[in-house]
């Protein structure tokens, strides 16, 4: 039996993430993590952890903090920083809809980030 009590997995989340535009997908740390970028910047990592599937998303901390005390699954990001990035496990009780809402923001606060020029180049894509 699986160790992956959830429906989500790689194969479902994959094709949301792709569906941002201009959004990459490349494999810098090896065939086991993909990591997905828009303009280069990354917004999302998709990996195996403590026996778990897991996604790292750019989250604002306080609602990072927030998140953690709803969803034993939501924890400071593995790998990154901790303020400023989460990792969602995969162990079924964080819903499909929230992953979803999580990597919208996520993309949201990288493409903030960039300069109007990038912005607008993306949001014409939309």
């Amino acid at each position: 039996m699986s160790l992956h009590r959830s429906t989500m997995s790689h194969l479902n989340l994959k094709p949301y993430l792709l569906s941002k535009p201009c959004t990459s997908l490349s494999f810098p740390f090896g065939d086991d993590v993909a990591v997905f970028k828009v303009n280069n910047k990354m917004f999302a990592l998709l990996g195996h952890h403590n026996d778990l599937d897991m996604i790292n998303l750019k989250c604002d901390p306080d609602e990072s903090l927030a998140l953690q005390d709803i969803f034993p699954a939501i924890k400071p990001a593995y790998h990154m920083d901790k303020k400023h990035w989460i990792s969602v496990y995969f162990d079924g009780s964080v819903p499909q809809g929230e992953v979803e809402r999580l990597i919208d923001n996520s993309f949201t606060l990288v493409v903030n980030k960039m300069t109007k020029k990038e912005q607008a180049a993306i949001k014409i894509h939309l």
